[in-house]
């Protein structure tokens, strides 16, 4: 008798474990640059306050280079400052990227995507992004990591209104370096808007890059974690066995 109960409760502790571990949260997207915030929250303000019939630019606003209209909003672009250590523009680039929830559909779990999820180009090329957003939510095409001393907050940005497109132009970099391109917008990245930018050989693969890399890795903590409650239900029901079947030892 003694041992059927001990057998059971060592069961319902295993089941117990490995509910947990089922039911681990998955945190694969949940690391966004917030340094940014504010600076992309007054852009949207004075974006959403733009009409057709009265396009802004601020040229020079707070030193960024800023163009907004009603389909949508470019920021940082530069075709003719070379960054340092570029004698010359290398060459060339047009990308077209496309945005919206059709992109999604083959990666599971994810809402948005873009066509493209990784880039590359060579050193000290010259790119021209034409952004298409194929929904009617805003969706942003930003880059991280740019040198600040050409590009304020070291981002190039563009974001286009839902149905539109915009187009912008930056230099990149003498140096091989790998670039977070996502959407900043509330959850977007997290729901799959994210990609990575390759300069020359680049630096490695961006985490949790839908069809490139894996998942961010408190993927693997995560799992490692219900792992070890998995092994401590194991010690704890071994011992409660001991106790049950000697129950005349302290």
């Amino acid at each position: 008798m003694k041992l059927s109960v001990s057998i059971n409760l060592v069961s319902f502790l295993f089941l117990l474990s490995f509910v947990t571990y089922a039911q681990e949260p998955d945190h694969s997207a949940h690391a966004a640059q917030d340094d940014h915030d504010n600076d992309h929250d007054h852009a949207v303000m004075l974006l959403e306050n733009t009409t057709q019939d009265s396009p802004i630019d601020h040229s020079d606003h707070a030193g960024h280079d800023m163009l907004f209209d009603a389909t949508g909003m470019v920021m940082n672009t530069n075709s003719t400052e070379l960054p340092l250590n570029c004698p010359a523009i290398s060459g060339d680039v047009e990308l077209t990227v496309y945005a919206g929830a059709e992109y999604a559909r083959i990666y599971p779990e994810r809402t948005f995507a873009y066509s493209e999820h990784e880039f590359y180009v060579a050193p000290c090329a010259r790119v021209t992004v034409n952004f298409v957003n194929e929904d009617q939510v805003r969706h942003q095409w930003m880059l991280h990591g740019l040198p600040r001393y050409l590009y304020p907050q070291g981002m190039f940005h563009l974001e286009a209104a839902g149905g539109e497109q915009v187009s912008g132009t930056f230099i990149v970099p003498a140096d091989d370096a790998t670039y977070l391109v996502h959407c900043d917008i509330t959850q977007h990245m997290e729901k799959g808007m994210k990609a990575q930018f390759v300069v020359g050989k680049g630096t490695g693969d961006l985490w949790s890059v839908p069809g490139v890399s894996q998942n961010f890795k408190t993927d693997s903590l995560a799992r490692n974690g219900a792992w070890v409650l998995v092994v401590i239900g194991f010690m704890l029901a071994l011992l409660i066995t001991v106790k049950i079947l000697r129950p005349g030892r302290a």
